[in-house]
């Protein structure tokens, strides 16, 4: 699609990893029009599968508190993209390593989507996490320090989703993923 165009942007709010701005806008016929938008770098996830030795998948997750929802949220590990330059990978082992103690050996990119593509410009980077290596964590700030690890059997937290139990956009998206690709017999 053509024909739109972004005129400018004026900063309403500098936050330390996010910032609003109204942007102002052209349509195809010449009328301008303004939008919220949340300027944010975008984030990383991952999805940590783990096989035991008879081939059953368990993936591990984060029950942590969320601010905006005032709730604890049941979620893969995730982290923003707040390192200038550095790779999603990076970001994803990182992130993994921090929350829940755990090195992928193995990182593969499932998908890259937008959030909330209403509000943000924000776009996520979605990664499989396998050949897992147990390593201390490295936990940063409150959310983290009180939040939860679980290991939880695969179907289990597919059934959770299908039944409205998993919120998180992001987990969803991932879980239904992974949950296709092991269907097809496709095993990491």
């Amino acid at each position: 699609m053509t024909g739109f165009r972004h005129v400018r942007d004026r900063l309403v709010h500098q936050g330390y990893i996010w910032h609003v701005a109204v942007g102002t806008f052209e349509s195809p016929d010449g009328q301008q029009f303004e939008r919220d938008i949340v300027r944010s770098p975008g984030a990383v996830a991952a999805v940590p599968l783990i096989f035991d030795a008879e081939g059953n998948a368990s993936v591990i997750l984060v029950r942590q508190y969320r601010a905006p929802y005032d709730a604890y949220v049941l979620e893969v590990p995730a982290g923003m993209r707040d390192v200038a330059g550095e790779p999603t990978e990076v970001t994803a082992r990182r992130e993994l390593i921090e929350e829940v103690g755990l090195d992928p050996g193995r990182l593969e990119l499932l998908t890259e989507f937008y959030p909330s593509a209403g509000m943000t410009d924000s776009v996520l980077t979605l990664y499989l996490a396998t050949d897992l290596v147990s390593v201390p964590q490295d936990l940063h700030g409150p959310e983290e320090e009180h939040m939860e690890v679980l290991n939880l059997p695969f179907d289990d937290a597919v059934a959770m989703v299908e039944r409205g139990e998993i919120h998180d956009a992001k987990t969803v998206i991932g879980l239904l993923m992974v949950a296709r690709r092991l269907e097809r017999g496709d095993r990491p």
